[in-house]
């Protein structure tokens, strides 16, 4: 079966400083027609930062739509003409004060597919040292280092919501676990 939906019409909605709202009209495979709503979003990168005694940098920060303080690794909106790990590395200088090295892709994750274009961007590095936080104006945050081992255990204990930051902390254990052995990394 060809899975696969047709837009038909796009009706602007909201156009926002972040994100952008449409109404589509969309044909399905069978040719009716349906209706998907849509918000747009320039995407985001997340960066598990590790020290070298195996810590995870996290921020903790308020969060307005679930009015409440959360924890989650340094992570960032996708800033036009620059890529993904240019936006980590500037975000993780910015929000920890971090100066990274060895980045590797931790992949992409889409937060939201049913009705969001979202793709964050994860990436693993190793930190080499710090220079002062570089928040943006507006933003306030407290910097947090947590042990790679408790970090796993908070997210299998749900202490850590953030759907990027649990992707990026597992992924992070994974490929750490993997790798034993190679002390470059």
């Amino acid at each position: 079966m060809d899975l696969f939906e047709k837009t038909l019409e796009s009706k602007e909605i909201f156009d926002g400083k972040v994100i952008h709202v449409t109404l589509d009209k969309v044909e399905l495979q069978d040719g009716k027609t349906s209706f998907r709503e849509i918000v747009g979003h320039p995407g985001g990168v997340c960066v598990a930062a590790l020290t070298e005694n195996d810590e995870l940098l996290f921020v903790k920060q308020f969060r307005y739509p679930y009015k409440e303080v959360t924890i989650e690794l340094p992570a960032g909106k996708l800033e036009k003409g620059q890529n993904p790990l240019e936006n980590g590395k500037r975000e993780l200088l910015e929000e920890t004060g971090a100066i990274g090295s060895g980045y590797i892709s931790l992949g992409k994750l889409y937060p939201s597919p049913g009705y969001c274009g979202e793709i964050i961007h994860m990436y693993f590095c190793r930190i080499d040292h710090f220079e002062t936080q570089k928040l943006d104006e507006g933003e306030f945050l407290n910097v947090m280092k947590i042990p790679l081992k408790r970090a796993v255990e908070m997210v299998l204990n749900n202490e850590l919501p953030d759907a990027k930051s649990q992707t990026a902390v597992l992924k992070t254990a994974m490929m750490i676990d993997r790798l034993k052995g190679h002390p470059e990394l």
